[in-house]
């Protein structure tokens, strides 16, 4: 029993919810190869198309280096009054991210692709959902950048991390905010021959 996949397939990224979600899901033969992408932001760059360049650069330096393998790509970012938050830098930066994010509602926009080139295909969507925050007492703040959780998290949380308390509603996909829609990654995955239900 399991999800098989039609050749070598790799996820072109270190996350650990990625390799989790993928692992939950049971796929054989999942290697974990990161992309050496650096996550840039481009002038201009509105949130749905920076994270599908991103996922799609991933991807591609990937399926370059493996022509037959499928690889995936993602990409995901947190974004609050047009301000695109990535991954705090330090526990500052981390406690700064929380303020604004305290007691509002934000999006979590994660983009992905699918390529394997010697079938010649090449997929790419963004998911987004809307996440609201509880207000963040100043303690709670103190607390939670002191641990290690939030220091390579997009927004400096983890939905399914000890930071989940934060959080009061989502709108949208919960996987989308972990960091990989499994929804609509499995459809793709389905629907172009890279995976199959055994």
């Amino acid at each position: 029993m399991g999800i098989i996949t039609s050749g070598a397939f790799i996820l072109a990224s270190k996350s650990p919810r990625r390799i989790e979600l993928l692992n939950l899901m049971g796929i054989k033969h999942l290697e974990v190869i990161p992309s050496k992408v650096k996550e840039t932001f481009l002038s201009g760059e509105n949130p749905d198309a920076h994270v599908r360049r991103l996922s799609k650069e991933k991807a591609e330096t990937l399926a370059c280096l493996y022509p037959k393998a499928w690889v995936l790509g993602a990409d995901t970012i947190v974004v609050i009054d047009g301000e695109i938050l990535g991954k705090p830098h330090n526990p500052s930066e981390a406690g700064e991210m929380l303020r604004k994010l305290s007691g509002r509602e934000h999006r979590v926009f994660t983009g992905f692709t699918v390529i394997n080139n010697s079938l010649n295909i090449l997929i790419g969507d963004c998911v987004e959902s809307t996440v609201l925050f509880r207000n963040l007492g100043e303690d709670e703040i103190q607390w939670y950048i002191d641990t290690p959780e939030p220091h390579d998290k997009a927004g400096g949380y983890a939905v399914q991390g000890i930071g989940a308390f934060f959080i009061k509603e989502i709108h949208g996909s919960y996987t989308n905010v972990m960091g990989l829609p499994l929804c609509e990654v499995v459809d793709v995955l389905k629907k172009s021959g890279a995976i199959r239900f055994s």
